[in-house]
């Protein structure tokens, strides 16, 4: 990525307030489109890089044929059950890594997805992790991109983002963001016009891709 040395975002990208606290197990313990609202403006800190989350979408269980846990607990997905403010990271097209944020009441499924984020600390680092970004709003959007940018990967399935020891943690806004867009899902095929997917303002939010038949369900 040329252009010299990156900066982190100006004040205008995200109006959510400056971190203040981790988010805790009870506020995460909610209904996952109230969760993704929650995400919106928080900061996820992760080995060494720390970046402002600006889209997010969410996912609930036996009632939302998108998700992972629709059809029911698995191996793969059991994280998704509980407890709430564990991290759900899945390996997705033999070369990706997604992460989201388990929701819900213990024992009912539900999580929400890292969509994007602006990288606000250890730009160098997360710019030495995704070397093929053509600028800092491109270094987290996305994804799977989020996930290369701050190493997040399968040994962090499971961890508990509200403890203050965990390697990975989420910072609450100490307001909610002013505004916030809504539309379909990305990707999916099944419940593609649910209107769950959650973002804010700004240019590291992806860009919208409707699933066709080929596609699955995260």
């Amino acid at each position: 990525m040329g252009g010299g040395p990156l900066r982190g975002p100006t004040a205008a990208a995200v109006s959510c307030g400056s971190v203040t606290r981790l988010l805790t197990r009870e506020e995460l313990s909610v209904d996952p489109v109230d969760a993704a609202h929650l995400l919106l403006g928080s900061t996820i800190e992760a080995n060494g890089v720390r970046a402002r989350i600006v889209e997010v979408e969410a996912y609930r269980g036996a009632d939302d044929p998108a998700s992972h846990s629709y059809r029911g607990r698995t191996a793969r997905n059991d994280v998704m059950w509980g407890p709430a403010g564990r991290l759900y990271v899945y390996f997705v097209y033999g070369m990706h890594f997604c992460a989201n944020v388990v929701s819900m009441t213990d024992g009912e499924p539900g999580a929400v997805l890292l969509r994007a984020a602006e990288i606000v600390d250890g730009v160098q680092l997360a710019a030495r992790r995704r070397p093929a970004a053509r600028n800092h709003a491109d270094l987290a959007r996305g994804p799977a991109r989020l996930c290369t940018a701050l190493g997040i990967t399968r040994e962090h399935n499971g961890v508990d983002v509200t403890e203050p020891s965990s390697p990975i943690r989420l910072w609450a806004a100490p307001e909610p963001c002013r505004k916030v867009n809504s539309g379909p899902r990305v990707g999916v095929a099944a419940a593609h016009d649910t209107p769950w997917r959650f973002w804010v303002d700004s240019p590291a939010v992806s860009p919208y891709r409707r699933g066709g038949k080929r596609s699955k369900g995260r």
